[in-house]
């Protein structure tokens, strides 16, 4: 049998990126393959030395992708990765950037235009080595895959917008469409199905089963949650403290690794933040207060409409779950709360009692909040010492980053250590791997004990153990007096058990 990829004791030239043990991995024409393993296992160092990012001291990587023409590597291997950004992770872009419309050149291409101009450049690449006959049947198939992908992921809803304006699930829809166009025979995702609602995480699974078996793909996926493994799955490589262990079988995984234990959070972990003392100070207010009213709120960007008459309240001590299809508008309205939307100060809108637009600062609204989203996410990309990132939390910062004071330290690196990532103090940020800069992040949302809790996907690429981790640490805080909390999940299964309301939300149509 072919082997499509073949890496033999490769060891990584930079001495910084090497593995525990040397890697041997052979990857055989049609299986599919998951690569799976806690945050910061290396994961992602493994896919870099797959699609040749990390080159090897001796032993390079043997690819053979059969009688292709195409002679590069990065013609038949393609790689999404979570940390993709608006486009090509252009660095002049920043965090409240989508809800600036005003702040965009207008010359920044549509959905449509990047689409097409991938689809178009699909097109022209299949002519290579082919007559008449087979082109036009390659081409026959690509224009079934747009229609295919474009039903799949309603683009047809999102051809107008610029790409800046996408939701956190809709630019991974994008991503996923524009990766496919370009034919890939081997297609590594990471963590593909985070950010998509349930829905069209089914999809998505149901069409790459039909790609592999209509058009031959062959496919990589790199996945923090062991229960995201599709059934067409063949084979698992499990990776586990910097050491990549032999591939096997998908129903051999999932009886030798899957079903370990996944601890609780430990007794002293829950009396540390249990007896955290109130900071809330001289404003504090009574449960049963209003801390959030939204009355009649609508948002419009252009001719679409993304909020409605929204009419809703939330009151002290409430834990609410805020639900909806991926584009139905949750990260807009959280970016209303946070005072980062600039619409939000033409819509009626009070927070801790005060409205909206009254003369209150950014920060006399963000000092009793702690937020963490896709988009805060994507805006951190300065490489400085994870506790700064931390301590950003401490002045509500994204981008301005001032160094701790030592009492400050204290509190940052206490917060670390809950979240199992006091050993990366000092480890710059962009060197950690996702999960662990989102871990990162959750600390950086708790450090200065906030009265309302604002998390957009915190579970995101975090693995089993981090996951339930996470969720201990947001019920044991939300249980102190007057902690109030609204959180975003599309997998109803990483909400705490503290959720008592829910707010579903639909795309206008």
């Amino acid at each position: 049998m072919r082997h499509t990829i073949e890496i033999k004791n490769g060891i990584t030239r930079h001495p910084l990126y090497r593995m525990n043990q040397p890697v041997d991995l052979l990857i055989d024409e049609g299986e599919q393959i998951a690569i799976v393993g806690p945050n910061g296992s290396g994961k992602s160092r493994l896919t870099d030395i797959i699609v040749g990012r990390l080159p090897l001291l001796m032993n390079e990587v043997k690819y053979d992708f059969g009688s292709s023409p195409y002679k590069l590597v990065s013609d038949h291997v393609k790689f999404m990765s979570f940390r993709d950004s608006y486009g090509d992770n252009d660095s002049t872009y920043y965090y409240q950037q989508r809800w600036n419309q005003h702040d965009v050149d207008d010359s920044m291409p549509t959905v449509q235009e990047l689409l097409e101009q991938a689809f178009q450049a699909s097109l022209k690449s299949a002519g290579f080595g082919m007559n008449e006959d087979e082109v036009r049947r390659a081409n026959e198939q690509k224009i079934q895959l747009k229609e295919k992908l474009y039903t799949l992921f309603h683009l047809d809803t999102l051809l107008d917008k610029k790409i800046i304006f996408l939701s956190s699930g809709e630019l991974r829809k994008f991503q996923l469409t524009r990766t496919l166009f370009a034919d890939p025979r081997v297609l590594i995702l990471d963590n593909p199905f985070i950010g998509l609602d349930s829905t069209t995480r089914e999809q998505l699974k149901e069409l790459l089963k039909l790609l592999i078996r209509d058009i031959g793909l062959q496919i990589i996926l790199v996945l923090s949650r062991t229960d995201d493994i599709p059934d067409f799955i063949t084979h698992v490589v499990p990776v586990e403290d910097l050491t990549v262990f032999p591939k096997i079988s998908r129903s051999n995984y999932r009886a030798e690794w899957k079903d370990r234990n996944v601890e609780n959070l430990s007794e002293k972990l829950q009396t540390i933040i249990g007896n955290l003392p109130d900071c809330s100070g001289e404003e504090k207010q009574k449960d049963g207060d209003p801390v959030l009213v939204f009355n009649q709120v609508s948002i419009r960007y252009g001719q679409r409409a993304i909020l409605k008459d929204l009419n809703w309240t939330v009151k002290k001590g409430e834990k609410w779950a805020l639900e909806g299809e991926n584009g139905s508008g949750k990260s807009t309205l959280l970016s209303l709360v946070c005072a980062d939307n600039p619409q939000a100060y033409a819509c009626d809108i009070a927070l801790f009692g005060k409205k909206r637009g009254t003369g209150e600062s950014i920060w006399e609204i963000k000092k009793h909040i702690g937020y963490v989203s896709p988009e805060m996410h994507r805006a951190y990309l300065k490489d400085l010492p994870a506790i700064d990132i931390v301590a950003s939390g401490l002045n509500d910062s994204v981008g301005l980053y001032v160094k701790p004071k030592p009492e400050q330290r204290v509190t940052c690196e206490m917060w670390m250590d809950i979240f199992g990532i006091r050993h990366l103090a000092d480890r710059t940020f962009l060197k950690l791997s996702s999960g662990e800069q989102r871990l990162c992040l959750l600390a950086r949302a708790f450090v200065k004990d906030p009265d309302l809790l604002i998390l957009d996907e915190p579970l995101h690429g975090l693995d089993c153990t981090n996951r339930k981790l996470v969720k201990d640490i947001i019920t044991v805080f939300c249980r102190r007096p007057h902690k109030t909390l609204v959180m975003v999940s599309h997998y109803p299964e990483d909400l705490p058990e503290i959720i008592q309301k829910h707010l579903v939300l639909h795309k206008i149509k």
